[in-house]
Formats: structure tokens, sequence, C-alpha cells
């Protein structure tokens, strides 16, 4: 298929943990490890969101510390998918039937993620690779991947736009590094249904608490272009 050389229909970037499901992967594979590695996981996850800690530095010291097996990562992926956020399915639903391309941007791992990707009808995956070696032990994972570090979303973004030329971007997420990505999208909308950050709060262009005030906000960004 050859490039756009105009621009045309629209995207929407979802975060997943916290957003589209109200878990966070990488605590729910320190839950598995016990009461003691999850409180230090929390914290290092909740300083990286926060943005007291660069995301640079969470992430090798969470995963030298848990280092998940495959059986635990299939575990967690089966919390994500029962745990989807109230309003998701209706609102990608609605999303979808109006031209709008679903993009899940993630700091957590893809294979973690791609079943609720799979049940909520979404192709497009940006998340951390994981891997394991034949006998299911922790191999390693992408720690270039541009969601391993802050400044990586809006990264992504900007290379989708280039390859897509959409007319219309918009970004929902809870955490600093969804808002770093304001910059790249027409709206960039925040989301405290789960957990509301103050930064985010404070600094969003859009805050909502519920998927339900995403669809009236995303054709409204649409409109204007």
């Amino acid at each position: 298929m050859e490039a756009p050389t105009r621009k045309r229909g629209k995207i929407a970037f979802f975060d997943c943990d916290s957003t589209l499901s109200s878990i966070e992967g990488i605590d729910e594979l320190a839950r598995e490890r016990g009461a003691e590695i999850f409180l230090q996981i929390v914290d290092l996850t909740n300083a990286g969101m926060n943005g007291t800690v660069p995301l640079h530095e969470v992430f090798p010291r969470r995963m030298d510390i848990l280092r998940p097996d495959k059986d635990t990562c299939d575990a967690v992926a089966q919390r994500y998918i029962d745990t989807i956020v109230p309003g998701v399915h209706e609102t990608l639903q609605t999303l979808r039937d109006e031209d709008w391309t679903i993009v899940i941007i993630s700091g957590g791992f893809a294979p973690l993620i791609e079943p609720l990707a799979k049940m909520l009808g979404i192709s497009f995956i940006e998340a951390v690779p994981l891997r394991h070696d034949e006998a299911g032990q922790y191999n390693g994972y992408g720690a270039d991947f541009p969601t391993t570090r802050n400044g990586g979303k809006p990264e992504i973004i900007r290379e989708w736009k280039q390859a897509m030329l959409p007319k219309t971007t918009i970004m929902v997420g809870d955490g600093i590094s969804d808002l770093e990505a304001a910059s790249e999208v027409d709206l960039f909308i925040g989301f405290g249904g789960v957990v509301a950050r103050d930064a985010v709060k404070q600094r969003a262009e859009q805050f909502v608490e519920s998927f339900s005030e995403i669809v009236s906000l995303a054709k409204k960004a649409a409109k204007k272009k």
C-alpha cells in the first residue's frame, strides 16, 4: 500500500493500564511475588506515572526484581480482560462506527495486553516486547522500545502520523507518559476513572472520569479539523 499524500481518517490512541483496564499489569506481576515485592513495585510504578522518577530508570529496576515467567504473564493477561473499565466496549465500538482507527500505546508488555486487545477488537498495539525461553522462563524485555522511557509515546504517535496522515488524532490516558503526547495530538483527554493523577488533571486539555464522555469530545475534535 502506498503512503497517503493527503490527510484523511482519524486515530484514537489509548493507554491500556488504568485506562482500558483498571489494573497496572506490572503491579499484578509483582503481586505474584508476595507483599514485600508488590509494595516495592507499586512505589516504583507510581513514581514513574507521577513523573517523580524517569521511566528509563523505573523500567530496569522493576524488571530486575520481577523476572516474570510465562505462566505468571498468562495469568496477568487474563486479569486485564477481567478488569475492563466500564464503558470501554461501547465507546470503542462507537468510535469505530465513526471511522476512527483505534491504537493502544502502552508502557506495559505486549504479550499481556494482546488478549485484551483481541477481545476489544483492537488490531494495533504499541507495547513493550517481553521474551521467554522454551521452558517459559524470563529472558528479557525490549529495553529499547520507546515506551520504556519518557517521550516514547509522542515518538510513536509521530511515526503513526507520518505513516497515516490522519486528519484528527486524540490520546486518552491516565499518566504523565500519556500527557507527554499532548503536543502531538489534536486533543489529549486525561482519564481519571481508575486513578486521578493531579498532574494530569491540572494540565490536560480535557479530563474525564467516565468513558461515556470520550465520544462527544472526540466528535468535537474531529469537527474542528
